[in-house]
């Protein structure tokens, strides 16, 4: 990373402790500084084939881009994604397979997030833990409008309804989210495999103490701990 900054990372997926198939996807791509966490949906393997398709449109970046170039193609390889996962849901016949993407790209001392779905990025600065990105979910109006929090929407029975998701609908609509990178920042991407078991303060606790070797395993156990009643996916990024 550029602006005399260093990054470490720590990643894990996880089948969970009830499903027999992990249809999450991560990737680590540290040498372009992307990190990538994708949760798949649509069963008979659906999930698993759309969150795949997700991760592996964007390992095919090409090196040596520009930020503003790198930006756009991360961009495009999900919407090629979504092509794909469509095309597939076509020849098999059925209307739901897709996957929710949240990606983490660090350049020029800034942060640039693209997503849809309920898959999150946090971070963790000062002590304090933030939730960068908004879930596209049913729940997200009632936090946004101020009725709960984002652990109470977590508890809620429709928490796992999406309104949107790579694969889903005609067009794909990807939110946005960029700021500036201080060194001591640490970023968590995750699958809601995480934040259905570990509130916020957890995860804050938890990013507090840990170091980057343990981190992403520590955050896996308390969901596992907590029921794992979903797939799991963790990726921990500092700023040093």
């Amino acid at each position: 990373m550029s602006s005399g900054f260093h990054v470490r990372f720590s990643a894990t997926t996880h089948v969970g402790r009830v499903r027999k198939l992990n249809e999450d996807s991560i990737l680590a791509m540290p040498e372009q500084d992307v990190w990538v966490v994708s949760d798949g949906m649509g069963g008979h393997e659906g999930g698993e084939f759309a969150s795949q398709s997700v991760v592996d449109a964007i390992a095919m970046l090409p090196a040596g881009l520009e930020p503003r170039e790198k930006m756009q193609e991360l961009r495009a390889a999900i919407h090629r994604a979504h092509a794909v996962i469509r095309q597939e849901a076509d020849r098999r016949g059925v209307s739901t397979i897709g996957a929710t993407v949240v990606t983490l790209m660090l350049a020029n001392g800034h942060f640039l997030c693209f997503w849809a779905g309920d898959s999150r990025l946090y971070r963790f600065r000062d002590g304090q833990v933030e939730v960068l990105t908004t879930d596209h979910s049913f729940v997200a109006q009632y936090v946004l409008s101020g009725q709960m929090t984002w652990d109470e929407a977590d508890a809620h029975p429709q928490s796992n309804a999406i309104t949107r998701a790579v694969g889903v609908g005609d067009e794909l609509e990807l939110d946005k989210i960029r700021g500036e990178v201080m060194p001591g920042d640490r970023f968590l991407i995750c699958s809601d495999g995480l934040n259905k078991y570990a509130t916020t303060d957890m995860i804050r606790r938890i990013l507090a103490r840990e170091p980057i070797e343990t981190v992403a395993d520590t955050l896996l156990q308390v969901a596992l701990e907590g029921g794992g009643a979903d797939n799991i996916s963790v990726i921990v990024v500092d700023v040093i």
